[in-house]
């Protein structure tokens, strides 16, 4: 909605009119009525009853299942009565390493806090072209991947235009479209969790979805969609949302170039798993020329923070680190898999991320065995949707955090 001339409308336009003392009391009871009536409160009832500040809520918000995030570590110190060195916190894909050094060092001396930051990043835009081999023209920088999974929603749908998902995913997807009044049509995984592109093609020929958001590797299980599905799906008259958290583990390339042949294709990639920066909130996105300008139009104008900025571009100045901290979870990811193979009530599936599914078996509950875990210290993934009933998710840390599992997990067997 645009703004509105008030001077257009005449029953509202005061700027030009002077009441004299004749007039004034009946100008101020026109414009108390006129403003009241433009602001949705109710009249007092006999009973005194008023609007509720809920009654101003969009109707579609008012059903909204809040997302449901991972505890803190400060609130999991608290609630289990550990210190939080002493929690081995294998939850949420955190990059158990952190950021190389430098990256802290940077933080240190920055500047100018009280400036607003470059609303277009463009230190952190030219150092991703370099990485990725990208223009810069053709990327854009958020507040992780999270607020422009958000924004690509806001620019596209419309309440009541439809998306697929593809669950078991990343449930973000699902979340944001109800945020933003959209339908979900969901085209449920393969029983080894690989696409169905089959009934994908089905759903977006029959009920002309707007967009599909796909995860490479996909969370909570790891697998990848190669070359021949994506460009299957890159053919249909939909905009393709390919979210690349994890591509770093899966030995495969980043697919960021693609947007440059691809006009329905946007690629988003995040700092929080390769370079530890899950707590400063910074991500950035590939999109084709035709499309970037309108979302350039549509974001927070300083949605990446300044110091955020800073802590990734130092970041990107130590490739070094950052493979050698690659290479080291992918050996544990390997280790830990073999490991939990030999559990005998888990079923782990191979992995190309930072985290391993598993199916739990034998007929030990799934969230009881979350708990009690809980409870020693370890903290693990448990899943209560339809699609991952009787599964949790591990993520890959140091050598001594998947010992301290191990250890926790034979107390089960």
């Amino acid at each position: 909605m645009g703004a509105i001339d008030f001077c257009q409308n005449p029953s509202i336009c005061i700027s030009k009119f002077r009441p004299n003392s004749r007039t004034e009391t009946h100008w101020k009871r026109r414009v108390s009525v006129v403003a009241s009536s433009s602001v949705p409160i109710k009249e007092k009832s006999q009973s005194g009853e008023v609007a509720r500040g809920a009654s101003f809520i969009r109707p579609h918000l008012q059903n909204l299942k809040p997302y449901q995030p991972i505890l803190p570590f400060e609130v999991l110190s608290a609630r289990l009565g550990r210190k939080p060195e002493d929690i081995v916190k294998l939850d949420a894909n955190e990059n158990p390493y952190g950021p190389p050094p430098d990256v802290l060092e940077a933080l240190g001396s920055v500047e100018f806090p009280y400036i607003y930051p470059d609303p277009e990043s463009r230190k952190l835009r030219a150092a991703l072209s370099e990485d990725s081999g990208l223009e810069s023209e053709y990327i854009l920088a958020g507040c992780g991947a999270d607020e422009l999974i958000d924004l690509i929603m806001r620019c596209v749908l419309d309440p009541g235009d439809k998306i697929v998902d593809c669950p078991p995913t990343f449930t973000m997807y699902e979340f944001d479209a109800a945020v933003n009044g959209a339908h979900v049509i969901k085209v449920p995984r393969h029983t080894d969790f690989s696409l169905d592109v089959e009934r994908i093609a089905e759903v977006v020929e029959k009920e002309k979805p707007k967009c599909i958001f796909l995860t490479s590797p996909n969370n909570p299980d790891g697998s990848i969609i190669n070359d021949t599905e994506l460009l299957e799906i890159l053919n249909m008259p939909i905009l393709v949302v390919l979210d690349e958290a994890y591509i770093e583990f899966s030995g495969i390339g980043s697919r960021m170039t693609w947007v440059k042949k691809y006009d329905n294709l946007i690629v988003l990639r995040t700092f929080s798993k390769r370079a530890g920066l899950a707590g400063l909130r910074v991500g950035y996105g590939a999109f084709p020329l035709s499309m970037i300008e309108y979302i350039w139009r549509a974001k927070q104008p300083y949605n990446v923070s300044a110091v955020a900025e800073i802590a990734a571009c130092a970041a990107l100045r130590n490739p070094t680190y950052l493979e050698n901290v690659k290479v080291a979870l992918v050996q544990e990811r390997e280790r830990l898999y073999d490991l939990l193979k030999e559990v005998p009530f888990l079923d782990p599936y191979p992995s190309h991320s930072n985290f391993i599914l598993c199916k739990v078996t034998s007929g030990v509950d799934a969230k009881k065995l979350k708990e009690d875990l809980a409870m020693m210290g370890v903290m693990i993934r448990h899943y209560a949707s339809k699609e991952l009933c009787g599964f949790v998710r591990v993520s890959v840390g140091k050598p001594q955090h998947t010992d301290a599992l191990m250890e926790a997990l034979k107390h089960f067997y």
